[in-house]
């Protein structure tokens, strides 16, 4: 088994709890180094199984240091790999107002984002942004209104943490390559936290599990148009119970396909 984990911290914390397993290697990276990774540590043998987990884990939640919680006073970071980027607070110093409208209203479906970064402009005028509670407060005297249950910047924080981290482009290309590094008859399961990750992965498995638009309803349809996947089953939610004992899994889907053909689909 190989793990991939682009946080070197939950790379540590697996060696730390499978000491001396040796069916499992645990490496340093994130879903759009899989190919590279499978050709590097497994010899480009096919892959009989794919899981992504996608987005923030509890224990990045729960570390205040990281800077991914509202609630907790720490520095505004957020990346996942803090070896790699710059943190979230660079980027608010630096970014247009434009740019963090544009982001905070599509990566966190804010529809208070421009008043949001325009709070964020005014206030790093005077004082530099660089705390995720000072963020909170920010944000929080911006939006009119939020859902009952959320803090007004949990669409906020969200937006910042997919752009510092690029998960939307690392869960595309990562997509693809566990396409790519599947055995036929192999399966692909991503759990995704939020709809834009759910709509990415949606798209991508029912594009693959389709004959392509072009040839529809043709009688005969090329192999390469052919479908290269298969849905498993319906999309999968938590039980009750299960939210019972982790609230945090309340928003989980579960998505599966299975590989049937080395090419084919329709085109992305």
């Amino acid at each position: 088994m190989l793990a991939l984990d682009r946080d070197p911290q939950a790379v540590a914390a697996a060696a730390l709890r499978f000491p001396g397993e040796v069916r499992l290697e645990v490496v340093h990276a994130p879903f759009a180094r899989l190919r590279e990774v499978v050709r590097e540590r497994a010899g480009g043998r096919p892959v009989r199984g794919v899981l992504l987990d996608l987005g923030v884990s509890s224990p990045q939640l729960d570390a205040a240091e990281r800077g991914f919680s509202f609630t907790r006073d720490g520095p505004l970071d957020m990346r996942m790999d803090p070896t790699q980027g710059e943190p979230a607070s660079a980027w608010i110093a630096r970014a247009p107002v434009e740019e963090m409208r544009s982001v905070i209203a599509e990566l966190g479906e804010e529809r208070f984002a421009r008043r949001v970064a325009e709070a964020i402009d005014a206030s790093r005028r005077g004082t530099p942004i660089t705390r995720t509670v000072q963020l909170a407060a920010i944000v929080e005297g911006a939006v009119r209104t939020r859902e009952p249950g959320k803090h007004p910047a949990t669409r906020s924080f969200q937006a910042l943490r997919l752009h510092v981290n690029d998960e939307l482009g690392q869960l595309k290309a990562g997509l693809d390559a566990a396409f790519e590094v599947l055995a036929i008859g192999g399966r692909l399961a991503v759990i995704s936290f939020h709809s834009l990750e759910d709509r990415i992965v949606k798209q991508f498995m029912r594009r693959k599990s389709s004959v392509d638009p072009v040839y529809a309803g043709l009688p005969h349809v090329p192999p390469q148009a052919q479908p290269a996947m298969r849905l498993v089953g319906r999309k999968h939610k938590p039980s009750a119970a299960e939210v019972a004992a982790n609230p945090r899994a309340r928003s989980a889907v579960l998505r599966i396909a299975e590989k049937i053909a080395a090419q084919g689909g329709a085109p992305a």
